[in-house]
């Protein structure tokens, strides 16, 4: 049995994150989104062990976009603990919106090794959604379905040597902060996950939306998909 604390402890950080957006779409709203009521559903799909700044960082950005409704699921309602205890309540998978985007967090490999059920769902998720964001090996777990075979991807840099070993049909960028091939996006380590989505941002509503909500966070985004500090 859950104990009521917990369940407040895991909704703490999606809350936080829904009232700073208000508050940034209350001081400043671009006219792609001005007068706007309907919000796009955007099924955030965690897993033991995922890692924090992978999902919360791209939440984070989308969040202010002011534009998306953003929701936690698992394999089961309940709370899932990311790799460093951060306990987030989620619903269970069956209740996202098929027709809603799909931000895929990654994790350590020890973490990686889920059972196919997982996977079968992804996949279905995936299919359905009109745009996939994953982040770090959360492109390998998506490779894992099938979807990425002949398409351009990316990953955490440390796991590229295992991405390529076990997923040789992805056609893996080694250096790349974030990839765009048709409706998938991949970014490779963990903070490139923001510059991804507000690259995804961009892409859909101008730069001018993602730099707003860049300036808002205070954070120094790349805004070129090619230009990677970490690639050796």
């Amino acid at each position: 049995m859950l104990s009521s604390r917990t369940l407040l402890q895991g909704a703490a950080a999606g809350l936080a994150v829904a009232s700073h957006a208000s508050v940034f779409a209350s001081e400043k709203q671009t006219p792609q989104t001005a007068g706007d009521t309907e919000k796009t559903p955007l099924n955030v799909f965690l897993f033991e062990g995922f890692e924090t700044i992978d999902a919360m960082g791209p939440v984070e950005m989308l969040a202010y976009a002011g534009v998306y409704d953003i929701r936690f699921y698992g394999m089961i309602a309940g709370v899932v603990k990311s790799a460093q205890g951060v306990p987030v309540a989620v619903e269970a998978v069956e209740k996202a919106d098929p027709e809603g985007l799909l931000l895929l967090p990654g994790a350590a490999p020890q973490w990686l090794k889920l059972p196919p059920e997982f996977f079968a769902r992804v996949k279905t998720l995936a299919e359905q959604a009109p745009w996939v964001l994953t982040v770090c090996t959360g492109s390998v777990l998506l490779g894992r379905t099938g979807l990425l075979n002949g398409r351009r991807a990316t990953t955490n840099k440390n796991a590229v040597p295992m991405a390529l070993k076990t997923l040789p049909s992805v056609r893996w960028q080694k250096s790349a902060r974030w990839c765009v091939d048709g409706k998938f996006y991949t970014s490779s380590g963990l903070t490139a996950g923001m510059d991804m989505a507000l690259g995804f941002l961009a892409d859909r509503f101008g730069a001018e939306k993602a730099d707003a909500v860049a300036q808002y966070t205070e954070y120094v985004r790349s805004a070129d998909p090619t230009k990677d500090p970490f690639a050796r």
